[in-house]
């Protein structure tokens, strides 16, 4: 089959592309931007384009996979219309390639790449040589964010944005939490959790959830589904490689699926053990020309933010933590805004770096990231810098901002990864 990916660059997109790939398709793809994902993938002998105004699609072609970030109105969508090329979104496709198999399902609102992370490792480490797709690059599977294993066993990031994960038939479910995000997709919270009871729902009955038996949210989500909660709290808080009660916690859904799986308990402890985290969570990026460490974070959700500098608190207690932020979305950033003017807490120094407009065509009103920097200074007790890009911030810490023993940390969804490689330099 002749496959074309429209938006390959994307974290799941790329990972469905190389999968298909090492299946024997011939695929190829095109985005706007290139990165080391896309290096990959050439790597790999797959042709990648970064132009997307149709010119890149081939001329045979079976099937157009697309990411939800491409309009129908993007040039190779209209191109696949007009020759009549099924196409369809990243998820359906990788809900199509999952189809049939042992689908082991990591969803929740946060913490999904991290879980699902721990649990490939532990997995691979068990001999279970799992097919892989996770939404972060992982150092066990070579700096790659997939792999492919020869047996049915799939584990797969299952994402819940616009009922994405409805396309997966999962075999096992791990629930992180269900607290609310998304709210282009969700205006209400019983909506967002209606999408995960739907999704519950598709567990054969003999599968348990595994999730956090004292978290309401997800309690309620699978008792409204009507299927058996098998409660990860029950396991140990193991130690980990990287700081955080919080990767604790995700490590227990992976002990949890361990015995559900008959794996050696004490073999997956140790596996677990060795868990060192993956890119963007808590990574460590190297440090500055005069010497501060930078770590490296995708946290933007409120719940991640406190979370994520409360372990780096309790894993650097005797630095000034210095944390350059760039709120997702204006939407998000409204709809939160209460919960992130007391998330900042465990910082000294706070960059706002601007709002990164992920959906321009879709946001309704504008934040004021000034006043949000006023009112986080109030309820977070920290010292608030407002910058208007990203470059202005990286003047700000290296003319004004950053003191010796700090720690800086880079920390949002959107670009603001580039500033931890460019502040090394």
């Amino acid at each position: 089959m002749i496959i074309h990916c429209s938006g390959i660059g994307g974290i799941g997109l790329s990972a469905y592309a190389a999968h298909m790939n090492a299946a024997g398709h011939t695929v190829s793809g095109s985005d706007k931007n290139d990165s080391v994902l896309l290096d990959d993938l050439r790597s790999q002998r797959i042709q990648v384009s970064l132009a997307q105004d149709g010119s890149a699609f081939p001329e045979k072609c079976d099937l157009l996979v697309y990411s939800e970030a491409i309009p129908a109105s993007a040039p190779e969508r209209t191109i696949a219309t007009e020759r009549g090329v099924r196409q369809i979104s990243y998820f359906r496709a990788l809900g199509d390639m999952t189809a049939g198999t042992d689908l082991i399902c990591i969803c929740g609102t946060h913490g999904k790449s991290s879980t699902t992370a721990m649990v490939a490792k532990m997995l691979m480490d068990a001999g279970k040589d799992p097919n892989v797709v996770v939404g972060t690059k992982m150092r066990e599977l070579g700096g790659r964010n997939w792999r492919k294993g020869k047996g049915n066993l799939w584990v797969v990031e299952s994402c819940e944005y616009r009922r994405s994960f409805h396309f997966l038939s999962p075999h096992i479910i791990l629930l992180t939490n269900a607290d609310g995000d998304h709210y282009d997709a969700y205006p209400t919270y019983e909506e967002y959790a209606q999408a995960f009871v739907e999704f519950v729902e598709k567990l054969p009955d003999s599968q348990p959830v595994i999730a956090h038996g004292n978290d309401a949210q997800s309690v309620a989500i699978i008792q409204q589904a009507k299927k058996k909660l098998m409660n990860a709290d029950m396991q140990p808080l193991v130690p980990l490689g990287t700081p955080g009660l919080h990767m604790q916690q995700n490590a227990q859904l992976a002990l949890a699926l361990a015995e559900h799986l008959h794996l050696d308990a004490a073999a997956a402890k140790q596996s677990l053990a060795g868990y060192s985290g993956t890119w963007r969570r808590m990574e460590k990026r190297g440090k500055t020309t005069n010497g501060i460490e930078i770590i490296d974070d995708y946290a933007h959700h409120p719940t991640e933010i406190r979370a994520t500098l409360a372990a780096l608190r309790g894993a650097y207690p005797d630095h000034r933590l210095v944390t350059v932020f760039q709120p997702h979305t204006h939407d998000r950033t409204l709809r939160l805004w209460d919960e992130f003017t007391t998330a900042f807490k465990d910082t000294d120094v706070l960059l706002l770096a601007g709002i990164y407009d992920a959906r321009p065509d879709t946001e309704k009103a504008q934040a004021d990231p000034v006043t949000l920097g006023k009112e986080i200074h109030a309820k977070s007790n920290c010292q608030v810098i407002n910058a208007s890009a990203l470059q202005e911030a990286k003047t700000l810490l290296r003319t004004s901002v950053l003191q010796p023993n700090d720690l800086l940390i880079v920390m949002g969804a959107g670009n603001i990864s580039s500033l931890a490689e460019k502040m090394t330099k």
